[in-house]
């Protein structure tokens, strides 16, 4: 399994804090220069949509720069499904949500401005059933729709650009490292600002748990999820010697609330609803992935599987099948996921699970076999298709690649690591412009403009004079250099 996005050798923390320290610390006069970042002053009321919608691209960007993230297609898959069953239920203006997923065993979530709603790894690990964790997205959701972030902003009596500045580099602080220690980096009175910025009030916390509660009772799922994760929260809290678990840092929680929620949760009906079997699933992947080591997660399935009442257990077989494949076991491995996806015929997950096992044996033949069976079952299956493109790489096939990967970057524009990807197959199929264009769309989501406008100049150079290709090529960088200018000029 390869997870982390390619570049991440560089240390999260460095980044992270010479974001913060140049956000924080720089002029006034410095930052109207050199940041494009929206002004929050004189708006009067709720920050705009628009303002909102730059928010989020700013944070998008620092954390694509400097946060760990899981570039796992199977969890993804997972996430925003479970995100997208939420939605209907959520009284948000905008549903085009941007999900992040962020590679750290801490307990912590986040939503801001823009619609991003970001996730821990960790939050899989903590949340024993489906019903808990997604009692966290719901939260966050309602946190989302109240438009508590905006509000927040609006109270702060600092300097607006400043404020603004420092919110950002505190975001992805908090996103990737202990919020404490993240907030103390940021110098001087920042510290404070950006600490009172990032922790919910009492009363809005309250209203999040109300209408998260609605949403998870709409979509079919349990409200009592809420009060179970909070406790599982506090025990956190206990266990670690008082030092707060990331989430609760800026969601703060107290006895009193955990009651609340609790009393509040049984007045909906007790439905007891049950989990899907692809949260236990997912969350036995990441038990792999945050092992010491495959030995250690080998032996911890193995424990789980000696208790009878566990032997059928599918969650704790896969695991354990995932397990042997980190410790390069592939014949325990394929073993395993035959036996389950004979259990469980079409089921993606183990699908995908065999074919990775095919695939790091260098068993190509029968890995795409396998995929493209599995693909014209499920038209357009992000898994799929990304391990589909994983194949066609290995066996040297970069047209193959391109093609499956340029479908993947039209469906899932905002997920940076496929462009790079498509990079590498454009490459590989001597495509140089292709190459150019993927690069740029990647350089776009990481917010550098100009390297963007330096590519699609190098690919429209490459290009006939008069070519449909060209004409595209020309469009979007008109409207980079658009943007460019409305930053300078801003």
């Amino acid at each position: 399994m390869k997870y982390q996005n390619e570049g991440q050798h560089r240390s999260p923390w460095a980044l992270i804090v010479f974001l913060a320290l140049s956000m924080a610390v720089t002029s006034p006069a410095t930052r109207a220069q050199s940041s494009d970042l929206p002004s929050i002053g004189g708006s009067g009321g709720l920050i705009s949509g628009q303002m909102e919608a730059d928010i989020g691209q700013q944070v998008m960007a620092s954390i694509r720069r400097s946060a760990p993230q899981l570039q796992d297609p199977l969890v993804y898959d997972y996430l925003s499904a479970i995100i997208y069953r939420l939605v209907p239920s959520a009284p948000l203006d905008n549903r085009d949500l941007k999900l992040v997923l962020i590679d750290s065993p801490a307990i912590n979530a986040f939503a801001v401005p823009g619609g991003v709603v970001g996730v821990n790894g960790g939050l899989f690990l903590n949340a024993a059933t489906e019903q808990q964790f997604a009692s966290v997205l719901a939260h966050e959701l309602a946190h989302l729709s109240q438009r508590h972030f905006a509000r927040r902003m609006q109270q702060q009596e600092t300097s607006a650009p400043l404020t603004l500045a420092g919110m950002i580099a505190g975001i992805v602080l908090s996103a990737v490292t202990q919020s404490d220690i993240g907030i103390a980096a940021i110098a001087g009175t920042q510290a404070m600002a950006v600490q009172n910025m990032l922790a919910y009030s009492r009363s809005h916390e309250q209203e999040a748990d109300r209408v998260g509660m609605d949403i998870l009772a709409s979509a079919g799922m349990d409200p009592r999820g809420m009060p179970e994760m909070f406790e599982i929260m506090m025990r956190q809290n206990r266990l670690q010697g008082n030092r707060l678990p990331e989430y609760l840092s800026t969601h703060p929680l107290t006895q009193n609330r955990v009651a609340d929620t609790r009393n509040r949760a049984e007045q909906y009906p007790d439905t007891r609803v049950q989990d899907g079997q692809e949260y236990h699933l997912v969350r036995s992947r990441l038990q792999v992935h945050y092992s010491e080591s495959p030995e250690t997660a080998i032996e911890t399935f193995e424990a789980y599987l000696a208790r009878e009442d566990a032997q059928r257990n599918d969650a704790i077989r896969y695991g354990l099948a995932v397990a042997y494949q980190e410790s390069r076991r592939y014949e325990k491995a394929e073993q395993l996921m035959r036996e389950l996806l004979k259990a469980n015929p079409g089921r993606i997950t183990f699908q995908v699970s065999l074919a990775e096992v095919l695939l790091s044996q260098k068993r190509y033949a029968d890995a795409r076999a396998l995929m493209q069976e599995a693909l014209a079952r499920n038209p357009g299956n992000y898994p799929i298709t990304s391990t589909l493109a994983a194949i066609e790489i290995a066996d040297g096939n970069g047209a193959a690649a391109a093609d499956y990967l340029r479908e993947l970057t039209r469906r899932l524009p905002s997920q940076e690591q496929l462009w790079l990807r498509l990079a590498e197959a454009e490459g590989m199929a001597r495509n140089i412009v292709g190459v150019h264009r993927a690069r740029a769309e990647y350089d776009v989501l990481m917010g550098d403009l100009k390297s963007a406008q330096r590519q699609l100049r190098q690919a429209q150079e490459k290009l006939p004079a008069g070519s449909a290709e060209r004409q595209v090529v020309s469009e979007r960088l008109g409207e980079l250099t658009n943007r460019l200018q409305a930053r300078e000029a801003g």
